[in-house]
Parts: C-alpha cells; sequence; structure tokens
C-alpha cells in the first residue's frame, strides 16, 4: 500500500508538473479560441490589457458561490491558499521545418509548431528539460534567430547545436513564408506528444510571419502559486478580472485527455489498495482462527472460572491488534526503505514512450500513509469481530477435555 500510494502519487504529480511547465496553468484568449490552443494564432489579441503584466500582484482571493450577486442562495465562499505567480505571452504557429546542408534543402522535411515566448518568460519552470545549448535571449529591442527545438525533432532532422534550420509558414493566400533559424538548444520533457510537435522562438518571428501588429500575442499563460486553487483561481481571473472578450481556462480542461488518463490511476490504486485489505483481511481471520482453536482448553477454563464470552473474545482481539500493528510497522519500515531506495537511486525504470517518464517516481504523502495505517486498522479489526464469535461456540465442559 505505501509503495503503490507513492508511486502513484509521484506518477501524476511529475506529469502534472511537465504538462504545466510547458503551457503554464491558466490559459487567458480570445473567446473565439477558447476551444484549442493551436487554434489561437487565428484569433490575436492585444497585450495591452489592464490585467498585464499586475496580474502577478493578485495574492489570496476570495470567490462567492454563483449566484451570490443576484441574490440566489448557494455555496459558501472559497478563498485560495495562494494566487497568482507569474502571467507571460505566447504566440502558436504551425509550419513545416526543413534542413539545409551543403547550401542544398534536404529532403527531410517535418511538421513543426513554434510556440514565441517573449522576454517575460518564465524559465524556472521549463530550464530544468533542458538538456543542451542554451536559454534564448530575448530582448525587447532586437530580434532572436535561436530555436530551441527537442531532442526528438533533433533527431529526425539530424541536426544539433549550430545548426540551420528553415521554418515556412503557410499563409490563407497560399503563399508560403519562410524563416531561417539556428539550433541554439535541444530541451526533453518525456512528453512526446509535445516534444514531436513545439520548439521555442522568440515571439516577435510567429508574430511577424502571422503580419500581427507588435502588441498583439495569441494569448497568456498564467503561474499560480498553489495548484490546489486551479480552478478556483482560473473562475476567478474568468469573471473576476477578464473583459468579456477574453476567455481564462485552465489547462488541466484544455488538454483534458490527458489530465482523465491520470484520474483514472486513481482507479488503479484503489484496486490495489482493495485487494491488499482483502488479504489482510483473509489472513488476520485465519490467524484468529487457528489461536482460538489453539486456545480452546483455555477457552473452557475461562468460562468454567465465571470469564463472559465477551472479556474472552477481547483478549483475542487484543492479541489480534498486537499482531496487526506489528505487521504495519514492519510493512511501514519495508514500504518507505523501498521508496527512499528508489527516489535515490531511481533502480526502477519505465518506457519513456509509454509512461512519459524514463525512472519510477515517488512522492510520499504522509497524511495518505497515516490515513492508510489506521484505516487498514480498523478495517481489520472490524472484520476480526466475526471470527471472535467461534469462543461463543465453545461448551466450557467439552473444551476442558479437549486436547
Amino acid at each position: 500500500m505505501v509503495l503503490a500510494s507513492a508511486l502513484i502519487s509521484g506518477f501524476k504529480s511529475e506529469i502534472s508538473t511537465k504538462i504545466f511547465g510547458f503551457w503554464g496553468h491558466i490559459h487567458i484568449t480570445a473567446d473565439a479560441a477558447s476551444y484549442s490552443i493551436l487554434d489561437t494564432y487565428n484569433y490575436p489579441i492585444s497585450n495591452r490589457q489592464a490585467f498585464y503584466p499586475s496580474m502577478d500582484t493578485i495574492s489570496r482571493v476570495t470567490l462567492e458561490p454563483f449566484g451570490s450577486a443576484l441574490g440566489l442562495e448557494g455555496g459558501e465562499a472559497k478563498t485560495t491558499n495562494g494566487g497568482v505567480d507569474h502571467i507571460q505571452q505566447f504566440i502558436v504557429l504551425p509550419g513545416v521545418v526543413s534542413v539545409y546542408a551543403a547550401g542544398e534543402r534536404l529532403p527531410t522535411q517535418e511538421a513543426l509548431i513554434l510556440k514565441g515566448i517573449a522576454e517575460d518568460y518564465d524559465w524556472d519552470n521549463f530550464g530544468r528539460y533542458l538538456e543542451e545549448g542554451e536559454r534564448l535571449v530575448i530582448r525587447p529591442d532586437s530580434v532572436s534567430r535561436g530555436i530551441i527545438i527537442s531532442s526528438i525533432t533533433a533527431n529526425r532532422l539530424k541536426v544539433g547545436l549550430g545548426d540551420r534550420i528553415d521554418f515556412a509558414y503557410i499563409a490563407r493566400d497560399l503563399k508560403e513564408r519562410p524563416r531561417a533559424f539556428t539550433v541554439t538548444g535541444i530541451y526533453k520533457t518525456g512528453l512526446e506528444e509535445y516534444d514531436r510537435q513545439f520548439a521555442l522562438v522568440d515571439i516577435k518571428q510567429p508574430r511577424a510571419l502571422l503580419g500581427w501588429e507588435e502588441d498583439q500575442v495569441g494569448g497568456f499563460e498564467v503561474i499560480i502559486d498553489d495548484l490546489a486553487d486551479l480552478e478556483l483561481l482560473s473562475n476567478y481571473i474568468h469573471y473576476e478580472v477578464l473583459p468579456q472578450d477574453l476567455y481564462g481556462e485552465s489547462i488541466r480542461r484544455k488538454v483534458s485527455e490527458l489530465f482523465n488518463w491520470l484520474d483514472i490511476q486513481d482507479y488503479n490504486w484503489a484496486i490495489i489498495l482493495t485487494l491488499m485489505i482483502i488479504v489482510a483481511i483473509i489472513n488476520m481471520m485465519t490467524a484468529l482462527l487457528i489461536l482460538i482453536l489453539e486456545r480452546t482448553n483455555m477457552i473452557g477454563t475461562l468460562k468454567a472460572l465465571g470469564q463472559s464470552n465477551w472479556s474472552i473474545r477481547q483478549i483475542f482481539l487484543y492479541y489480534a491488534g498486537f499482531i496487526i500493528v506489528g505487521g504495519l510497522l514492519l510493512g511501514n519500515f519495508i514500504g518507505l526503505s523501498l521508496c527512499w531506495v528508489q527516489d535515490r537511486f531511481g533502480l526502477v525504470h519505465l518506457d519513456e514512450e509509454s509512461y512519459y517518464l524514463s525512472v519510477a517516481p515517488i512522492e510520499i504523502s504522509w497524511p495518505t500513509i497515516i490515513a492508510l495505517n489506521l484505516g487498514t486498522f480498523l478495517v481489520t479489526l472490524i472484520f476480526l469481530i466475526v471470527p471472535s464469535y467461534l469462543v461463543t461456540r465453545i461448551d466450557p465442559v467439552k473444551a476442558i477435555r479437549f486436547k
């Protein structure tokens, strides 16, 4: 149980961190582009907004229940644990990349989506995934020709740091708008769905290819302090901060298919937990029955001396509880030790293409561990009340003669 909870919690946490590190926690886009992140390049918005860049000053907020402004009774007002940590601009632009070698374009061409980032980009979240090269240096008074591609893209195109790749955007008039870039960095998040598609560039590059004004962007990414506040802050920003023509939504809803897949892991954990508890109950019931049968003579003697059935049953239940506590202590020690070994040395590896992680992650939640121990102890002990009824079936006369 300890291992299962630590592994599943670590798995969900690591995958969520990667998704949020790539996209932020909340997206602000034009209302018409709310359906898909990749559709935002068709609906530019201005970065001259009342909330930008001052949104990061939002701290703890309280959101009244829906309908309270109309005098309707609903739920209770909810307050966040934290606020907004950062807000940044972005533009996404799909196109095709090709490679030049010895002055000639090679036949290899791949679809690629440019993610334009500005000087306000939060590298603390994404920088950890940079395997080679350096971060993009983006200045407001110049245009960077650098591009950061994924290791998957680099392997497919057979390029490395310092190599040139050409990106072409096919406009609505079917004219090709090319742009040359130099590979300055290679990243790897492990999320193949994103690594295979996206590259980071200066936001001024996709803006120029689209023919947008200097103040136009595809949207804003909002990074919050506490993940527990995601839905609450998303609703607060959408209803209380944004103008009517803009739409705010959490990334959990934008890429719901990945998070739905993560939520399925809770069912796996529940199944494992249930199976383990059933095994524990069966083992302890069997052990208690054996203890009672081995002490039949003693039970008969105690009954002959005037002991009640319940007082005798208590003796066996206390002893069973002692056995359970000993098993819990030993199980916690072994389970937590294995968790420490995996967290420290990463002995168990995963297929990264299937699980988005190369090493099985560990995240220990002490409230969960405590709840597991208390729950297992109480549930198992409650089920032991049933076999303890065997004590009431023992006749003192026959039991004393029992050998």
